[in-house]
């Protein structure tokens, strides 16, 4: 199951600051043709608002197809792929309703849910990482400080040029 979710999760992308999935990788693990799921969704569109599955521009399908190295991957589609958020991804159980979706979707979201975590933890341990740095900057700048100091070299004392006479008769 381990495998499973990190699999999918290797499939969860960020598009417009969103973790999304393609609707051909979706396909693919609800093992339908993207073409099937597609019309299912177009059939219930009413079900799937522009925060739950949108479909990338031309630009962004581009940009999507040159990180994958070649277009292969989507078997050469001519047109851009939909994306499904974490809802759209929920929301899909409803619309496809084999065995195979629900099972398939439960491991979705508890992908979903796992990346969201390690980014909660990410965001706590930046903070403490931040109040650390704050907290030893100052010891720091002391330590700091006395290393400069004994890193200069005193100044010579200028000896003057000539004879001197020390007065020890006082």
């Amino acid at each position: 199951m381990e495998t499973k979710i990190a699999e999918i999760e290797h499939r969860i992308i960020e598009i417009h600051g969103q973790k999304v999935m393609l609707d051909s990788d979706l396909a693919e693990l609800y093992e339908v043709d993207t073409k099937i799921l597609v019309k299912a969704v177009k059939r219930n569109i009413e079900r799937f608002p522009q925060d739950f599955m949108f479909q990338l521009s031309k630009e962004e399908f581009e940009i999507l197809r040159r990180q994958f190295g070649t277009s292969s991957q989507w078997g050469g589609r001519r047109y851009p792929p939909y994306v499904f958020t974490e809802h759209g991804v929920a929301m899909l159980s409803s619309v496809l309703r084999s065995p195979k979706a629900i099972q398939v979707n439960i491991e979705i979201m508890r992908a979903f849910s796992r990346l969201r975590r390690l980014l909660i933890s990410n965001m706590e341990l930046a903070k403490k990482l931040d109040a650390l740095e704050t907290k030893y900057d100052e010891q720091f700048k002391v330590v700091f400080a006395a290393i400069r100091q004994l890193m200069d070299p005193p100044k010579p004392v200028k000896r003057q040029i000539g004879f001197h006479v020390k007065d020890t008769m006082k």
